[in-house]
């Protein structure tokens, strides 16, 4: 089973992506689990909330890896966690850090903030978008993992699908 992770600033069609690529590879995925732990436990969070956040997202990878066949889809990551801590906090948690050791991603798709921002009472980094992108290339880079760059306003799942078949 290869694992992808679908990462990208806000408003760069992640979600969407990522189930768009499950639906055609008629495979499981896991939804961003820190939209769902927000918005049952409201929008003001604490850098406490961040650690949960992660344990969850690990924790419903885990469970979605155990009925996957060829891929898991996994709508954002660890590497957009560590920003995330990064850029509200200052620094990454070291849970967060020892777990990007242990590479637990097989491939990476990077959306890029190339579609118009939509506005949604959970995101909160309109103006930075690019700054962001250009943080998870350098993460991505650094941690030496495989990437391809989705972009373009138009045929983003069909780009997706694309690099996907060639990790068969």
């Amino acid at each position: 089973m290869i694992k992808i992770a679908i990462i990208g600033p806000e408003s760069t069609g992640k979600s969407t992506l990522t189930k768009g690529l499950a639906n055609y590879f008629q495979e499981l995925y896991v939804p961003e689990y820190g939209r769902q732990y927000l918005e049952e436990n409201g929008s003001q969070y604490e850098k406490s909330d961040l650690l949960k956040i992660s344990k969850g997202m690990l924790g419903a990878e885990k469970t979605q890896a155990k009925n996957a066949q060829h891929f898991l889809f996994c709508d954002t990551d660890l590497i957009m966690m560590k920003v995330w801590y990064e850029v509200k906090y200052g620094q990454c948690h070291p849970f967060i850090l020892g777990k990007l050791a242990e590479n637990p991603y097989d491939y990476y798709l990077l959306c890029a903030p190339d579609l118009p921002w939509e506005a949604d009472p959970l995101r909160e980094n309109p103006n930075i978008r690019e700054e962001l992108y250009e943080r998870y290339q350098r993460e991505l880079e650094e941690y030496g993992v495989e990437y391809s760059i989705i972009s373009g306003e138009e045929g983003r799942l069909k780009k997706a699908i694309e690099v996907i078949e060639k990790l068969k």
